[in-house]
Parts: C-alpha cells; structure tokens; sequence
C-alpha cells in the first residue's frame, strides 16, 4: 500500500512536467493542441532508442527535449504560416508523429531492462543524501521544482509577457507590433519540449518505451490542469503553475485509489474523461448555488427592509 502511494506520487511528479506544457497551450496561448499524444510517445522513443544505442542517458533525454521544440514549432508553423485550423493542426502533427515514432524506435516497443538510464542514475547519486524509500521522489519534485521555476521566470520575461498577450487578446498585442505568429511558435515549441521531457523521463521511469504511450495524455495534462485550477486557484502565474503540478498529482492519487478499490485497467480512460467532467462541471454548479443563495438573501434583506 505505501509503495503503491509512492509510486503514485513519482508517476504524478513525472506528469506534472507535461501538464505544465499542456498549461503553456491551453492557458496561456489559448490553443487547443492536441500534438502531445505524439510528442509524448516521442520523448520516450527518443531517450529509450538512444539509450539502448549507448549513448548518455543525459544525452537522450536533452535530445528527447530538444526534438519535442521541433515538433512543437512544426504545429506552430503548420497555423501561423499554413493559417491551418490550431485544432487540425494539431491532429496532423499528432498523426504524424506516430509514424515518425515508429522509425525512431523501428519496432512497436524499445524495452530499458538492465540499461543505465537516468532515473537510475538520479537514485544512484542522491541515495547517500535520502532514504532509499523517498530518493527517486525528492530527486524528482526538485527537478519538477525547477522546471516550474524556469517557466515562471521565462513568463515574466518580455517575450513572456507578450505569449501571455497573446492568448489573451492578440489584436491588442499585433497593435504593438508584436509578431504574434513567432509567440505562438515559441510557446508551442516550449509546450512540446516539456512535453517530450516528460516523455521521456516516463519511459526510463517504467522500463520501456511504447508507440502507444502518449495514447490520452491530452486529457491527461487537461485533468491535472483543471483538478489544479479547481483545488489550488490560478490568480497568478505562479500559483498557477504549482495548481498545475499539485493536480498531476492529485490525478494519479485518484487513479491509484480507483485501482485500488477494483476498478479494471482497461477503465482508466473512462474515469481520466470523468473526473475532467467532474473538475469542469463543479466549479459552474458551485458558483451557480452561490449566486442563488445570494439572491435569495438579497430578497429575505429587501422584504425584511419593507415590513420594518
């Protein structure tokens, strides 16, 4: 049981660094990219097939990064250039994708059994430091807490500010001669590039590499980015972005218990869909009752105002 809630909460750190790209698109660009379900399984295909080649697995996972900023700026340029739909846009790179992922790896699944990856190595050099039981999860949570670190600072940034322009009203921001096509390339780049980094990490986490790994991590990032919203606030950048890590997480916990409790495998899909209802659906209800309460005082102070 208690290896189990560990395990949960590597799995959700893991996630937590593609919900924050997935946060990047939805939240500050407002584009709906569906590209993650390819740049995930290519993090993956990426590190895992590089690994198993011999090479660093510091050098596989920076390259499963930097490959995901390619194919983000793809998605980016296939909208901006080729004024493509940003919804079909993403499909085509996401379809894409699979194939390209099937020629990294040249099979269906890379497997990482007996090879040094760098999961192992983070466990290996902080083991000293930690208990053997918590390495692999204080290794992590600082690794995702300078990540989050990082696209708070680049969002404040000039070239931040202008993407955060740009998702919120990009007419006003093209009548400051901002180019808004590059803001939206660059924050697809970015998104794609966490994306494909936590794919990657993902694969050597569990051991391989699969074509179909990225399968639903849409709704995945989109879960982790409205359980966060919903639970934690989003009034700022910043705390947005911890929302977005503390909602991966809550999501994994929320799968653990539901497998834990009986729940078959083959339905995480259709429990990931109703919890992105529930956190969707909530927040509108709840608001819905406070408004009426409030009426309805309203009335209760009115009438007792008149009769006194």
């Amino acid at each position: 049981m208690f290896q189990s809630f560990i395990g949960s909460l590597e799995a959700g750190i893991i996630f937590a660094i593609m919900a924050l790209g997935v946060y990047i698109t939805f939240r500050i660009l407002n584009f709906p990219d569906l590209t993650v379900d390819g740049s995930f399984a290519t993090g993956g295909a990426v590190a895992a097939t590089m690994i198993v080649a011999g090479y660093s697995p510091f050098v596989g996972t920076l390259s499963a990064f930097l490959l995901g900023l390619v194919v983000g700026s793809i998605t980016g340029i296939l909208h901006t250039k080729g004024k493509i739909n940003p919804l079909l846009s993403g499909i085509l790179s996401m379809i894409a994708l699979y194939s390209i992922n099937l020629r990294i790896m040249g099979r269906a699944n890379v497997p990482l059994l007996g090879q040094d990856t760098l999961i192992d190595r983070m466990e290996s050099f902080f083991s000293h430091l930690f208990s053997s039981n918590y390495v692999l999860l204080i290794t992590m949570a600082l690794f995702v807490l300078i990540i989050k670190l990082i696209v708070d600072w680049f969002l404040d940034t000039e070239i931040g500010l202008a993407m955060r322009a740009t998702g919120d009203n990009p007419r006003m921001i093209r009548s400051f001669s901002t180019n808004t096509d590059n803001t939206i390339i660059l924050g697809l780049a970015l998104s794609n590039g966490l994306v494909a980094l936590s794919g990657s990490l993902w694969a050597q986490y569990q051991g391989f590499a699969d074509v179909s790994m990225g399968i639903g991590m849409i709704i995945v990032g989109l879960a982790s980015v409205i359980i966060g919203e919903a639970v934690f606030g989003d009034r700022t950048v910043r705390r947005a972005t911890i929302a977005v890590i503390g909602g991966a997480i809550i999501y994994r916990l929320v799968i653990a218990i539901a497998l834990r409790v009986g729940l078959d495998p083959s339905d995480m899909k259709l429990m990931t869909a109703l919890i992105v209802i529930f956190a969707l659906v909530a927040p509108r209800i709840t608001a819905s009752l406070r408004e009426k309460k409030r009426k309805s005082d309203r009335r209760k102070s009115g009438s007792a105002s008149v009769e006194g």
